[in-house]
């Protein structure tokens, strides 16, 4: 096993080891969420949401704190040499531990250094082209990109994040080679699409599906095993032709290595049931995102089977971000 994926399994078991009590004063004061992603980011939007909830519920406010760049490491490392006391938390996409800690030859923070929390929310990204490309479907992105090879670029919201990964999963499998070109963030990597200066995107769906609805950008495939319900015209990457392929991402809750595992449970649980308020899971749904928290254990599991997953695409396109 790789020595990240042993660092990531020795994470999830120190967080499922939890005997150990909240504070009965916690929370005392207001909770600062660090959100790995720039304003208006799937994860963003998941953390605003929850935490109006969950404060309420917590009767302290939950403050969110934007901190991107790096494909999520900057706000990732800020979090986690955070004071493990409860009132930090990281808002992140699950890549923070299944695949940086592969692709990043240089990180300032390690997988175990992050417990998981809860999953907020699954989310797809969707491959999306200007109405100037004249690109339609996924096949005629296929024969295009084989008829001029390295012609085509794609954007995607930047190194090694989720719609970096989901393309090049795609293209690893069918053998293409299409020009990636990393922005900071997916929205503004949306309207470079849009303006068409990049003619394709692989990007956040809640981000990209309204303009796919609108009519101002061409949705070809969505990344998960679900189609968006906001594009619920696209097909999945599967039901375009490609056996087999399923890229979908969570929006994850860490707190600090350390961090009393009471209160890790104490936050799941809060989470959870925010999550299950009717007008929560409406406006999640309504921004493409798909709200279903687990238990540590099963959250532990699937960490650990994607960061297998990805690991396996990344050593096979030998993909290294400085």
């Amino acid at each position: 096993m790789k020595p990240h994926l042993l660092a990531l399994a020795a994470c999830m078991a120190a967080s499922m080891a939890s005997h150990a009590q909240p504070k009965e004063d916690w929370p005392t004061r207001a909770i600062r969420i660090v959100v790995a992603f720039p304003a208006g980011s799937p994860g963003d939007t998941a953390a605003r949401i929850v935490a109006d909830a969950v404060g309420q519920s917590l009767k302290q406010p939950l403050i969110i704190e934007n901190r991107p760049g790096a494909g999520g490491n900057i706000g990732a490392e800020a979090v986690a040499r955070s004071p493990a006391d409860g009132y930090t938390f990281l808002e992140a996409p699950d890549t923070i531990v299944t695949i940086n800690p592969a692709i990043y030859r240089k990180l300032n923070f390690k997988a175990d250094d992050l417990t998981p929390v809860v999953a907020l929310a699954n989310f797809n990204q969707m491959l999306v082209c200007s109405a100037s490309s004249g690109l339609r479907t996924l096949a005629q992105l296929d024969a295009q990109a084989r008829k001029t090879p390295g012609a085509l670029s794609y954007a995607s919201g930047g190194q090694g994040v989720p719609g970096h990964l989901a393309m090049e999963l795609y293209l690893s499998g069918a053998g293409l080679s299409i020009l990636h070109v990393p922005y900071k963030g997916p929205s503004p990597a949306t309207q470079d699409v849009l303006a068409g200066q990049v003619p394709c995107g692989y990007l956040a769906s809640p981000v990209v599906a309204p303009y796919v609805a609108a009519g101002k950008l061409y949705g070809l495939a969505v990344s998960g095993a679900e189609r968006s319900v906001q594009a619920p015209n696209v097909p999945t990457m599967q039901q375009a032709g490609v056996a087999g392929y399923d890229a979908t991402f969570r929006e994850m809750l860490f707190a600090p290595k350390g961090t009393p595992a009471g209160i890790v449970a104490r936050m799941n649980e809060e989470v959870a049931r925010a999550l299950a308020l009717p007008e929560v899971k409406r406006k999640l749904q309504a921004n493409d995102l798909d709200p279903l928290p687990e238990p540590p254990d099963a959250t532990a599991r699937r960490l650990r089977e994607d960061a297998a997953k990805w690991t396996g695409v990344i050593r096979k396109i030998n993909l290294k971000v400085d």
